[in-house]
């Protein structure tokens, strides 16, 4: 059975459902999870002489998606807490998540990613979103996607 777990989370209510069903998911099965955040690059386009209406700078950028990440794995953490699953998090910066959150199963040696089947993007794709997309593509390991 599945014993360690990677759970890319985004901080949208679905990728909220799927964290509470990964956390019911390892506790009746033993596992651990490991919680991944992907940050955005700072969109370089944005700022400087081309910058669009009130742009961030990039420290401002850099502190308010590390709030934002930070705020998202506590979250989950929470709920992984309350079911009684052990957590570790990983924080990674990237305008590809599909490929973090790919490597991170396999630098973690985790047997299983669960993932939420959209995330913040909304639908993107046909039936699911582009990152989940691109995972189940790419992954060595086994996906299992939350609708």
């Amino acid at each position: 059975m599945f014993k360690h777990l990677l759970l890319p989370i985004d901080g949208s209510d679905l990728s909220l459902m799927a964290t509470r069903k990964a956390a019911e998911f390892a506790s009746e099965t033993g596992a651990q999870i490991t919680i991944l955040y992907v940050k955005p690059e700072y969109p370089v386009s944005y700022y400087g002489d081309g910058a669009m209406i009130d742009p961030t700078p990039p420290e401002e950028f850099g502190k308010l998606t590390s709030t934002i990440a930070h705020r998202n794995l506590k979250a989950a953490e929470e709920i992984c807490a309350a079911a009684g699953v052990t957590t570790t998090t990983v924080t990674e910066t990237s305008d590809v998540p599909y490929e973090v959150i790919v490597q991170t199963a396999q630098d973690k040696s985790c047997d299983l990613i669960f993932m939420a089947s959209h995330g913040r993007r909304g639908i993107s794709g046909l039936l699911l979103g582009s990152e989940t997309q691109k995972v189940l593509t790419h992954s060595k390991v086994p996906v299992l996607v939350y609708r």
